[in-house]
């Protein structure tokens, strides 16, 4: 359980909060001061991220582009090292060094995250193609 904190909100800012926990499903007004302020705190460390809403929650991203845990994945998969591999990411994602460089830094801060959500994505592929293939065989 987080540690308690008194904070005093201006009325128009506590009414859009309470506001948008209200048509923000499971969301509470306390639940959302969190994740907004851990959210931004990562932001303010972490220029060029932000956070999108998905069919799998809230990820980090880049500002106009992709995920991060879609650059890492391709990270991963590159065979050089250091600047080259920088670049060879970029080339591959269309992506200017520096963009590639603030999710690798993002993805050097926050390693779990991003490998849990790396780990989902390729959990639910495996599930969507066992699936398919009981259907090919089933029309086979």
């Amino acid at each position: 359980m987080g540690a308690p904190l008194s904070i005093r909100f201006d009325p128009s800012v506590l009414e859009r909060l309470r506001r948008r926990a209200r048509t923000t499903p499971g969301a509470t007004p306390s639940g959302l001061v969190q994740r907004l302020v851990d959210e931004g705190l990562r932001m303010d460390d972490h220029p060029g991220i932000v956070f999108k809403d998905g069919p799998a929650g809230r990820r980090a991203a880049l500002a106009l582009g992709p995920d991060v845990w879609e650059i890492v994945t391709v990270a991963r998969g590159i065979d050089k090292r250091g600047t080259k591999a920088v670049a060879a990411i970029g080339e591959a994602m269309n992506l200017a060094a520096w963009q590639v460089n603030v999710a690798l830094d993002y993805y050097g801060s926050y390693p779990e995250e991003i490998d849990e959500e790396i780990a989902a994505r390729e959990a639910a592929a495996r599930t969507a193609e066992a699936a398919w293939t009981t259907r090919q065989q089933l029309l086979a």
